[in-house]
C-alpha cells in the first residue's frame, strides 16, 4: 500500500495547482495534484505532454475513466467510491494507482482490506498560492 502524508512514513508531497503558471512555483520533479474538471483539460494535457507526474481528484466513475485515459499517475477518490474505483482500475488494467483521501489512521485497515492501492492524508497536499 502507498502512503502519502502519513505522520511517520516518509513520502513525497503533491502540489495542488490551479493553472499552468503555478507549475513554475513547484519544486523540480514534483508531483502535481488537481481536480478533474473540463476547465483543467489544458493543464492536464500540458502535464501529459511534458511527462510531469500528476494526480487527479475525481468525483464520479466517468471522471475516473477520463483520468485514466488522460494519463494520470494517481487517481484520488473519496472513501465511499474506493472499492468501485479499485475494481474498475483492475478490470481495465489502469496504469494509474487508486489513492483514497483519508483523515484518520484507523481508516488504513479498511482500505487495505478493500485492496486499495494507497491512501493520502491532507498533509500530503501542498497548496500553491498564485
Amino acid at each position: 500500500m502507498l502512503f502519502f502524508g502519513h505522520r511517520f512514513i516518509k513520502s513525497s508531497c503533491f502540489y495542488h495547482i490551479f493553472d499552468i503558471d503555478m507549475i513554475a512555483k513547484t519544486p523540480p520533479s514534483s508531483q502535481l495534484y488537481l481536480e478533474f474538471s473540463e476547465k483543467n483539460l489544458d493543464i492536464i494535457n500540458h502535464l501529459r505532454l511534458n511527462n510531469i507526474s500528476f494526480a487527479l481528484h475525481v468525483r464520479s466513475t466517468t471522471e475516473l475513466l477520463y483520468a485514466s485515459a488522460l494519463g494520470a499517475d494517481y487517481i484520488v477518490v473519496e472513501k465511499k467510491e474506493a472499492k468501485t474505483a479499485q475494481n474498475i482500475a483492475e478490470n481495465y488494467l489502469f496504469d494509474a494507482k487508486i489513492v483514497v483521501h483519508i483523515t484518520d489512521e484507523e481508516e488504513i485497515e479498511e482500505m487495505a482490506l478493500l485492496g486499495i492501492d494507497g491512501v493520502i492524508f491532507p498533509e500530503a497536499i501542498v497548496k500553491i498560492s498564485s
